[in-house]
């Protein structure tokens, strides 16, 4: 559809002609696809609008911050890239997103290996299926600062559960939450146990609308229990896997309570910043040192960090998950 201006209009006619003429056409040629073209705008933007306010606005004002010296007393002032350029200075920095890669690397796999474990267990005709899988899925549910208390005691070097069992086999008192070499370790426990639950239901989800057909042709064709799982239900399942692998490095790059709470009263973050992570080391330069300037760029940093692996991950897709509306 073409907008024919009369000669004899205005500027600002000329102007209002233009811009109907684009909508009709973004709408559609006819009455019936405008009136869809409206609902279906209507239906997204609470959506839409939401996504804007409440994640557009922040990183927005996160970014304005970052650029300048603010300690919420004083007035702002501007001072460009220095915060970031002071960043890649700073160790702290380095050794809180060594930390946060390392609690990546320790808690993304057992997670997913476990909750595919559980799930495969509690898709089978059990007695108390039904206990077990809500009993699985409580620590979702749970506070993380009570969990992650719950966990201190645990840990606790003389009066642990832990050490007083492992004192059975002769081993000696363990420092969890004080030996840097040691210090992720709980932390990654609390972060994989609060997330089984809720990565276990997405597989069960998965494991169920697997087609039982693909299953009794597997076997027709004599394959074993490993193979089925190698060539069925893993293809099946990968959907799945990467919907839950995504959210589990996106929450590992999160993890703060359980830093927070487990070490706040022995050293806060770890001895030596043996448990720091970037989430933990922003909120202490923002909410302990009032640099907010400074922590929105570790914000920025962060950010960045995260869409790039989902980026890599979304992209990386398509050589290893299997969609039935696929071809082949």
């Amino acid at each position: 559809m073409l907008c024919v201006v009369p000669p004899s209009a205005t500027g600002v006619e000329s102007c209002y002609l233009i811009m109907s003429s684009a909508l009709l056409r973004f709408l559609g040629p006819t009455p019936l696809s405008r009136r869809k073209a409206l609902w279906g705008i209507a239906l997204v933007a609470p959506n839409t609008l939401g996504l804007f306010f409440f994640f557009g606005i922040p990183v927005l004002m996160a970014f304005s911050t970052s650029l300048q010296e603010w300690n919420a007393i004083k007035p702002a002032t501007f001072i460009g890239l220095d915060n970031f350029t002071r960043l890649a200075d700073d160790p702290t920095f380095w050794n809180a997103l060594e930390n946060t890669f390392k609690l990546l690397l320790m808690t993304v796999p057992a997670e997913i290996a476990l909750a595919l474990g559980v799930a495969i267990l509690l898709n089978q005709p059990l007695a108390g299926r039904s206990f077990f899988r809500a009993a699985y899925f409580l620590p979702v549910v749970t506070s993380t600062v009570a969990a992650s208390v719950v966990w201190t005691w645990i840990f606790q070097p003389r009066y642990g559960i832990i050490n007083s069992t492992l004192s059975l086999f002769g081993v000696g008192e363990i420092k969890w939450l004080t030996e840097p070499s040691l210090a992720l370790i709980p932390v990654a426990v609390v972060a994989i146990w609060q997330r089984v639950g809720f990565d276990m239901v997405l597989f069960l989800a998965g494991l169920q609308s697997i087609p039982g057909v693909l299953y009794e042709a597997a076997l027709i064709d004599g394959a074993s229990t490993w193979q089925r799982f190698r060539h069925v239900t893993l293809p099946m399942l990968s959907p799945t896997t990467f919907l839950v692998t995504v959210l589990a490095v996106v929450n590992a790059f999160q993890i703060f309570d359980q830093v927070y709470i487990m070490t706040l009263r022995t050293v806060p973050g770890g001895v030596g910043g043996s448990a720091t992570t970037l989430t933990y080391f922003l909120y202490r330069r923002a909410f302990t040192n009032s640099e907010f300037g400074y922590a929105s760029a570790v914000a920025l940093v962060l950010f960045v960090i995260i869409l790039a692996v989902t980026i890599i991950q979304l992209r990386t897709q398509r050589y290893w998950v299997y969609y039935e509306s696929e071809e082949g």
